[in-house]
């Protein structure tokens, strides 16, 4: 038989900041659907929005963080996966497809369901563009 490998331990300190970056980010993404509700039958434009900003912005992060800085080690852990994981929200966005399609939506839905894909690639390789630009890293890097 193949030998057994373990799963490393993760430090308390990465699932502390992981986790108050998570509140924060799920606080933020609650606010703006409150503030933003969504129409039945309509697009919710709000969750794609979040979705989209939040691509954006882990896209700059990561060029920041990788090409930039001499980041702190909790700084990745508490934006990236902390706050951008708990504010982008792809349950939400499936709920969303599912609520369109059930409703009779189906051309929402679709589009709606391909155009968050689009789009938050999009937003993550022009945030990467745009931290490298401002940064003057893309001239270094390329």
């Amino acid at each position: 038989m193949g030998q057994r490998t373990r799963t490393p331990a993760v430090e308390p300190s990465v699932l502390v900041v992981i986790s108050l970056g998570g509140g924060l980010g799920a606080l933020a993404r609650y606010g703006i659907g409150v503030w933003w509700p969504s129409q039945p039958h309509q697009v919710p434009w709000s969750t794609f929005t979040i979705n989209v900003v939040g691509c954006f912005a882990i896209g700059i992060l990561m060029v920041l963080i990788t090409e930039v800085w001499v980041a702190h080690r909790l700084l990745r852990p508490f934006i990236g996966i902390g706050v951008l994981g708990g504010f982008t929200t792809f349950s939400t966005y499936s709920v969303e497809v599912r609520r369109l399609l059930e409703s009779g939506a189906a051309v929402e839905a679709l589009g709606y369901l391909g155009g968050t894909v689009v789009a938050a690639l999009g937003a993550v390789v022009l945030g990467m563009f745009s931290a490298r630009w401002a940064t003057g890293t893309a001239r270094r890097t390329s």
